[in-house]
């Protein structure tokens, strides 16, 4: 228990390190009624910029990327169309995007909230095409403003038996590190409970995001 409790303060010890990266940015929106409030973050996962709005306790992650139909991160004023989350750039997509002419292209939302800790559990919400969509402005002074309503296909995750005992120590390290990590940064770290170890659950539902806003300093 000693070593257990040591490796942990070395781990929290360590991220403090990154320091609480403080911004000018905000963000506002209703989670099926309650008020989620904190300032969004720019970062890149894979070949894409997303748009990321952290809070810790329990450890929830709102998720928007931005970009052309054919999947380039450009964005401009406009009104971009809201798509499904794991299938952005279907053909059906594409030409609705092209035949409308009214959107400036296409928009992705992920949600991720942990709902048993130290990140057994977690409630998790995609995208899906309802032709909702996310206004955007670009402003001179280098800021990205925006508002949206969407309504996300939502699932349940459980950690995995094999992962809790086969992960043993580490893998709870891991945890305590990424969930320290966010919160000294801002940045949400590898809360994403999908090809984790964590398998999904039977359960699904509505996750509905209302009145929501953000601003956010690109350059």
């Amino acid at each position: 228990m000693n070593v257990l409790f040591s490796l942990l303060m070395l781990t929290v010890v360590t991220t403090t390190s990154f320091g609480q990266l403080a911004n000018s940015n905000s963000f506002e929106v209703q989670v099926d009624g309650k008020k989620y409030q904190t300032q969004p973050r720019r970062l890149r996962i894979g070949n894409y910029w997303w748009v990321t709005a952290n809070s810790i306790k329990p450890d929830k992650s709102i998720r928007i990327w931005l970009g052309s139909y054919d999947n380039k991160d450009i964005i401009e004023t406009g009104t971009y169309l809201i798509v499904d989350a794991d299938r952005p750039d279907t053909r059906e997509n594409k030409k609705k995007i092209q035949e409308l002419g009214t959107y400036k292209g296409i928009a992705v939302v992920k949600f991720v909230e942990e709902t048993r800790e130290p990140r057994m559990e977690y409630h998790v919400g995609k995208s899906q095409n309802n032709d909702e969509t996310i206004t955007v402005k670009m402003g001179a002074d280098g800021f990205l403003e925006a508002t949206f309503n969407c309504s996300l296909a939502g699932s349940y995750w459980k950690e995995k038996a094999t992962a809790t005992v086969f992960g043993g120590v580490g893998r709870l390290i891991n945890k305590m590190e990424d969930k320290a990590i966010t919160k000294t940064t801002g940045y949400d770290s590898a809360i994403d409970p999908e090809g984790n170890g964590y398998s999904r659950q039977s359960k699904t539902d509505t996750i509905t995001l209302t009145d929501g806003s953000f601003k956010l300093k690109m350059n």
